[in-house]
């Protein structure tokens, strides 16, 4: 169902896509949007490595919204900072690229436990961390991503 990489060899290992999805803040999750046109939006994500599932907050209105109700199969892309080689102009940039189909958490309980996870890929501070829960929380819906495909491909941009 799935496309394979045309290029192979520019593959990386499962492992490595992990790592990405970890430790990267942001990507760019895509719907399918209005009138059959996708609908991208980058967002911060939490990947929880115990279930292997990808979340991420959004309010409880709005375009996604409306189109995850029509269709819930997305995909979610994330990549690296990358680098550059020394004298070289073209950044190297690791990417993975999820498919999958997301459901919608509206338990405040996990609501409120992936989000504080969430949180800590960004700051320490707890005092912000809970106020922020406790002024947001009710507003909050959580999207769990479960993927069907992953697949992740080094480049250099020249």
């Amino acid at each position: 169902m799935f496309r394979e990489l045309t290029r192979k060899n520019k593959a990386l290992a499962s492992e490595e896509c992990f790592e990405i999805l970890k430790n990267e803040t942001r990507g760019v999750l895509s719907v399918n949007g209005d009138g059959g046109f996708p609908y991208s939006t980058p967002m911060n994500h939490f990947y929880d490595e115990e279930s292997k599932k990808i979340y991420f907050h959004c309010g409880k209105s709005g375009h996604r919204l409306d189109s995850l109700k029509e269709n819930n199969k997305v995909s979610f892309c994330v990549y690296d900072q990358g680098f550059k080689e020394e004298n070289d102009w073209a950044f190297n940039v690791k990417s993975v690229i999820i498919f999958g189909e997301i459901k919608i958490i509206e338990d405040e309980e996990k609501i409120k436990n992936i989000t504080t996870k969430l949180c800590y890929k960004f700051t320490d501070d707890e005092e912000y961390i809970k106020n922020e829960i406790k002024h947001y929380l009710s507003e909050t819906l959580l999207l769990e991503l479960t993927p069907l495909h992953i697949c992740g491909k080094k480049i250099k941009e020249s």
